[in-house]
């Protein structure tokens, strides 16, 4: 597929995924949403690539929102299934089995900020400016703002933001849990790198692991996500991966990761 939208670059073991509409801050339309289905598709399924970081192109935007022309005209019909597709791109991301590293600059908001959340990292730069303002168009959050928000910020966190409609600052975002660090806009992809490469230096197969652990545990009673993480333990403890790495840590060596 031709990506028009989005920029793919791939440098083994990182790929780097640019929304690239930045005339308009990289505002989330259909062919923008096709084309990262696509991207994550193509990215799950290539071995080489083992994190992925996801930025936004010109500097001013992340992603300032979903595309306001296509939203206005929908019915109620059209609405959710508007919302069904955002939150199905977002969910196939969060369930690569890959980290997605989210590199925030300038505005993310709306449906920015809900791509943002669905990151499995989130580093932002001192410029960033994140906010739900979905209730001053008369809406809510569509692509899973709402839950996602909630679990990673509290519940009055959450309301706080999603019910004012405000925009924050990054230093607010990173105490209300929003994102995980800030840096100098100059040090963003760099300080994104550094941590992409920490997790590239791990067993491929237990990364994965260790994401559906925690992404599937979050909804489960405790003793359920518990025997979950038992089982997959078990399960990595058949690999070449947990052999190689064993061995490797006695012989006082770097491993050679398989994936298998």
């Amino acid at each position: 597929m031709e990506y028009l939208n989005v920029i793919l670059e791939k440098r083994a073991p990182l790929a780097v995924v640019t929304l690239n509409r930045p005339k308009v801050l990289n505002a989330l339309n259909s062919q923008t949403f096709a084309e990262l289905d696509a991207v994550f598709t193509e990215l799950a399924g290539d071995p080489a690539i083992r994190v992925i970081l996801l930025t936004g192109a010109g500097g001013r935007a992340f992603a300032a929102g979903a595309d306001i022309r296509e939203l206005a005209p929908l019915n109620a019909a059209e609405g959710e299934a508007f919302a069904l597709r955002g939150q199905a791109v977002m969910r196939r991301m969060e369930r690569l089995g890959k980290p997605v590293i989210g590199c925030i600059q300038g505005f993310a908001l709306g449906g920015g900020c809900e791509l943002a959340l669905a990151c499995t990292l989130r580093i932002a730069a001192e410029d960033a400016r994140l906010g739900q303002p979905e209730v001053k168009l008369g809406v809510i959050t569509g692509y899973g703002g709402s839950q996602r928000l909630a679990r990673l910020s509290g519940r009055g966190a959450a309301l706080k933001l999603l019910l004012t409609g405000s925009i924050i600052d990054a230093r607010e975002a990173l105490r209300i849990g929003l994102v995980d660090e800030v840096v100098p806009a100059a040090d963003l992809m760099s300080r994104a790198e550094t941590i992409a490469m920490e997790i590239a230096a791990n067993a491929p197969l237990a990364v994965a692991a260790m994401l559906d652990a925690v992404d599937q545990g979050l909804d489960l009673h405790l003793d359920a996500a518990l025997d979950r993480e038992a089982a997959r333990f078990g399960g990595l403890c058949d690999t070449a991966d947990k052999a190689e790495g064993t061995k490797a840590f006695l012989e006082k060596r770097a491993p050679i990761w398989r994936g298998i």
